[in-house]
């Protein structure tokens, strides 16, 4: 493994075309397949991050592959004007699973509907302006946590609870507060008569991976009731069984109005989702929004081939022993003096050690984690992620750690 990780440069002499948002790459990756990718140069690497939650079923699952593929020669695109089939089918799908463990839901029929997009933001944007219409005149303001993030169109960036992201881009738009994470009595205090939402993460991924407390989700449910508001939750990167659960606030014991939901859904196409309670989404007229690609039948057949294997794979239940698995021996590793995260979202805090440096030595040892705050890293797998494969995860921490 000693070829791994050297430094992808600028081909030929020539600038960087890509705009510098991201830094610059250290890897050209080329192909993969299941838990791993390869970089240009025949490198392999065990991919400990899956895009940041994204590559769900691992890279190139065939089952997904051979749906893009027959539907990239079926039909592409045909615009909202008209309907397809495989959108119906990921919406009525999403519903269900939804649904699961919910007393009350109805085990035939739609519970509510789904708006569709490209990604977690547009996921979020949707929900904003859904709270401001249903919210109506008056009342339009979003109440979120200080440390979460939910993505960085400008309104999704001010409800991001992270004050130096906003910095260089104010004036960001109005109506947005934030209070501290976890904290019941600091969000009652916020919800005056012009509150139409409060927007929640399950688990705060950018944010450091901070679960929420059960009895501080339960909570907020019952003030959102008592008080008229939706609660929204963001799912885009807990969603869809990363977390041991089909969505993770089913593992808090609440039932949302409003749901977003992305990276898992695609396995790398792109594609999110809104989902609202019936009653919620009908604040919506025609016109009201609307995205010229979201739903597209290419993504929505990814998606279904995605939500079938997971379904045929029980997936809930696999990363439930698989989370267990690697959270018991991250914690056992000399260096790491936390693990905290649900399912195979985890984060290992480390010691006092330079997280940034760390993810520097995985590298080189041939395994991608990253730094999501200065003294800790995420880990999040394929959710198909081998045994043998969560041990050899845990060998490489042990070496760079060590």
């Amino acid at each position: 493994m000693s070829t791994h990780a050297t430094a992808m440069g600028a081909s030929g002499g020539d600038r960087c075309p890509l705009m510098p948002t991201y830094g610059p790459p250290t890897l050209q990756l080329v192909r993969g397949e299941g838990s791993w990718v390869w970089d240009r140069d025949g490198a392999k690497y065990l991919d400990l991050l899956s895009g940041l939650a994204v590559t769900s079923l691992g890279h190139a699952h065939p089952a997904v592959a051979e749906a893009i593929a027959v539907q990239s020669r079926t039909l592409l695109h045909v615009s909202n004007l008209f309907g397809t089939e495989p959108g119906w089918e990921v919406a009525q799908t999403l519903d269900r699973l939804l649904g699961v463990g919910q007393p009350g839901w109805p085990a035939e029929g739609m519970r509510g509907q789904v708006f569709f997009c490209n990604s977690g933001a547009e996921a979020n944007e949707c929900a904003l302006k859904l709270a401001r219409r249903f919210g109506g005149r008056g009342r339009h303001v979003v109440v979120s946590a200080f440390g979460s993030f939910h993505g960085r169109t400008l309104a999704t960036l001010h409800a991001t609870g992270q004050p130096a992201k906003h910095e260089a881009f104010q004036p960001l738009p109005e109506g947005f507060r934030h209070v501290a994470w976890d904290d019941l009595d600091a969000l009652e205090a916020a919800l005056d008569p012009s509150v139409a939402a409060v927007l929640l993460e399950p688990v705060q991924g950018e944010g450091g991976v901070n679960p929420a407390d059960a009895a501080y989700f339960q909570g907020v449910r019952r003030l959102c009731d008592e008080r008229g508001i939706l609660f929204m939750v963001d799912e885009v990167q807990t969603g869809l069984a990363r977390c041991g659960a089909w969505f993770a606030h089913q593992l808090l014991g609440v039932e949302p109005d409003v749901v977003t939901l992305a990276k898992a859904l695609g396995n790398g196409m792109p594609i999110g989702a809104c989902w609202a309670r019936s009653e919620v989404a009908a604040a919506f007229e025609p016109g009201d929004h609307a995205t010229t690609f979201g739903g597209q039948p290419l993504a929505t057949a990814a998606a279904r081939a995605v939500l079938a294997v997971m379904e045929a794979e029980n997936l809930p239940n696999r990363v439930q022993k698989a989370g267990d698995r690697l959270m018991t021996a991250a914690a056992a590793l000399d260096g790491v003096t936390a693990v905290r995260g649900l399912g195979l979202l985890l984060a290992l805090e480390l010691d006092g050690r330079e997280s940034k440096a760390v993810t520097i030595r995985m590298l080189e040892l041939g395994a991608i984690v990253n730094a999501v705050t200065p003294t800790a890293l995420r880990l999040a797998p394929s959710l198909l992620i081998t045994d043998e494969e969560i041990d050899l995860a845990v060998e490489l921490l042990g070496k760079a750690l060590a």
